[in-house]
Order: C-alpha cells, then structure tokens, then sequence
C-alpha cells in the first residue's frame, strides 16, 4: 500500500502561528494598565473662582508682600526697587518676624523663568511658606 498523495499529510507549512503572539501582547497590555495609574502625579492648585471684574483700588494692604519682576530687569517688593544682589536679605528683613509667611509673585511677560525660579528660591530660602500669582492686568498686554 502506497501512501497517497491525499495531502494531509506530513508537509511543511508557509503560515506564521500569531497565537503565542497575541498572547505576549495581551500580556503586555494588562502590565501597562496595571502600572498607568501608579504613574500618575498629582500637583496640588489652588484655582480661585473666575469673577467679574470690579473696579480695584490700587492700594495694597500692609500685610501683603508683592514681588515684581520688571520689563526691564529689575525687581520690586511693594513697588520699593531693589537690586538682585539684596534680594535675598531683603526677603529675611521682611519675613523673619512674621507669622504668616506669604509672597505674590508679578512678573513681567517678558522676563524667562529661570529668573522668576531664582527669585521663589531666594523667597523660599527666607522661610516664605507660601507663594502666588498676580494674574495678569487686564489692560496689559503680553509682547
């Protein structure tokens, strides 16, 4: 009896077995959805609520500290100039005796951020707990 030529026999196969494959990439994504939400951050923003614009008054309580970063360089605490080289013992004059150590920031749109980083450390290196934004003017207008 000779072996006919039936076909389903012991011959090579051209086609590529996907199913270890896809089950490699199963796996593969169970992990990253497992390890996706042990990756994320959380940064915590205090946003206060958006308001109708009033009319202020350009005064500012004596309690509030109010660092500027000028277009021109310079820098400000309470619109006082004072150079960068005093920041520093300015910022211990002013916070060394008070209790609540806050700052605003008022930076100028044209200034970079590594010199407002520099001025927050200075601030931070005083002991200012605490640290905020002016928002920007409404007349003002960024270059």
């Amino acid at each position: 009896m000779a072996m006919g030529s039936g076909g389903s026999g012991g011959g090579l196969s051209a086609d590529i077995n996907v199913t270890p494959m896809i089950d490699v990439l199963l796996v593969l994504l169970i992990i990253f959805m497992i390890t996706l939400p042990l990756s994320r951050r959380r940064f915590e923003v205090q946003v206060p609520p958006e308001q109708k614009q009033q009319p202020r008054q350009k005064q500012q309580s004596s309690d509030q500290i109010v660092l500027e970063l000028r277009p021109d360089g310079s820098y400000a605490i309470n619109t006082q100039p004072v150079p960068f080289e005093q920041l520093e013992a300015k910022f211990h004059e002013l916070y060394d005796q008070r209790p609540a150590k806050l700052l605003f920031i008022k930076s100028a749109p044209n200034r970079k951020y590594g010199e407002v980083m520099r001025a927050m450390d200075l601030a931070r290196g005083a002991g200012v707990q605490v640290i905020g934004f002016t928002p920007a003017e409404p007349g003002a207008a960024a270059h």
